[in-house]
């Protein structure tokens, strides 16, 4: 038989509280407008924070030319940026670091209503990085002849005024360069740069506004608005989860210094695609990781330093102190293995990360002792990483651990 509703209150009662709240509340009614040149203030008030699970700066010096040029000729807006106005409520607090620098800010410091980037912190750096003339823009200048931004090798000419300069907090710096280094006097010409100047920094983002979303709230957004565009790894989640979970910026405290150290070793060639940018050094952590976690009675195949090996799941659950230990360590090796590179003439032959973590893996588990640097010489002059699928690649870890 059918039952057939005849009173508005079985109506009512049929319908979720949940589904009827969902109609009440609309949040493309939170939008708003901001130009760059409040966003930027607002970021150096400090009044626009990241919140820590938030992954590290990856945008190449392309991509910031990029969207410099974008906002300069566009035809459409760039897409909305996604904020979350913070509640100092217990269940919504979410540890914040400062943008570029991620140094974390004090649980006092933050301020009710403050907002929190979920989505666009890219594109609000790369702006902010001209603001206050970043030295990692030195060389991304603005052509007057060729009428676009560049990136650029050598310095200035007086055609190429910096960004750092051109959209400066100060227009007087701005001035100044133009005068002093530029030697520029002709009228139309300053004040088209001016004009530039103006339309950029007047720019407008829309910015979507979500009220005191709680830690699994946002960490959901981020990781549907960024699968919506470039793609997010699980890798990457996971350093999300563990910063805000743990309160250990696994970035700054751990990401940055070993991209620093390759980069200073001048290898940061074979490091420029985001996606190992993130899974080379958490598959470094993985001697250390096994030499921490597992009743070591020797050395098992699958915790190889190789991407595909990565233990997501066993670094959620570490405690601060043994994240602090096994990335410190992972560290050390790295530099370790490094210098042994440099001082035994074999950098030029290092052509594959791979090189890098395995020595870095060895070093950790067993030392550089002298008796065995021959070994590793020929080793490396040796080895060959190409054509291996993971079975191989985890065995020739293990053997190079029996040297």
């Amino acid at each position: 038989m059918i039952n057939i509703i005849n009173s508005k209150e079985d109506i009512h009662n049929m319908i979720s509280d949940k589904l009827r709240d969902a109609t009440s509340y609309d949040p493309t009614k939170q939008s708003q407008s901001r130009t760059i040149a409040q966003l930027n203030e607002e970021i150096e008030r400090k009044k626009i924070s990241l919140p820590i699970y938030q992954r590290d700066l990856s945008w190449t010096l392309q991509k910031a030319v990029d969207l410099f040029d974008y906002q300069l000729y566009g035809k459409a807006p760039v897409a909305p940026l996604s904020l979350n106005r913070i509640s100092l409520d217990d269940d919504f607090s979410v540890t914040q670091v400062e943008v570029i620098t991620r140094q974390i800010i004090k649980e006092d410091d933050v301020k009710e209503g403050q907002l929190s980037i979920i989505d666009g912190q890219q594109r609000l750096t790369t702006n902010y990085k001209a603001y206050i003339d970043d030295p990692s823009f030195t060389n991304i200048v603005l052509d007057i002849k060729k009428g676009q931004f560049r990136i650029i090798k050598n310095a200035p000419t007086k055609f190429q005024i910096p960004v750092g300069k051109l959209l400066n907090k100060s227009q007087e710096y701005m001035m100044r360069y133009i005068q002093d280094v530029m030697k520029m006097e002709s009228f139309p010409e300053v004040t088209t740069l001016i004009a530039i100047r103006t339309k950029m920094l007047q720019y407008s983002y829309t910015l979507h506004i979500a009220n005191e979303m709680n830690e699994t709230e946002q960490i959901e957004w981020f990781e549907v608005l960024n699968n919506a565009g470039s793609k997010v790894s699980a890798l990457q989640m996971t350093f999300a989860k563990l910063g805000s979970k743990q309160n250990f910026d696994i970035y700054a405290q751990y990401g940055e210094p070993f991209k620093k150290l390759i980069e200073d070793f001048d290898l940061n060639n074979l490091f420029s695609p985001y996606t190992t940018n993130v899974s080379y050094p958490v598959a470094l952590l993985n001697p250390e990781l096994e030499l921490l976690t597992v009743d070591y009675k020797g050395h098992k195949n699958n915790y190889a330093p190789i991407p595909s090996d990565t233990k997501e799941k066993l670094l959620i659950n570490l405690s601060i102190a043994d994240l602090d230990k096994i990335t410190s360590n992972s560290l050390n090796s790295l530099e370790k293995a490094l210098n042994f590179f440099e001082s035994y003439d074999l950098s030029e032959m290092i052509t594959r990360m791979d090189y890098i973590l395995y020595i870095s893996g060895y070093i950790s588990f067993k030392g550089l002792h002298n008796e065995k640097i021959p070994k590793l010489i020929e080793w490396v002059k040796e080895v060959d990483f190409s054509n291996l699928d993971n079975t191989k690649r985890r065995i020739l870890f293990t053997e190079l651990l029996n040297i």
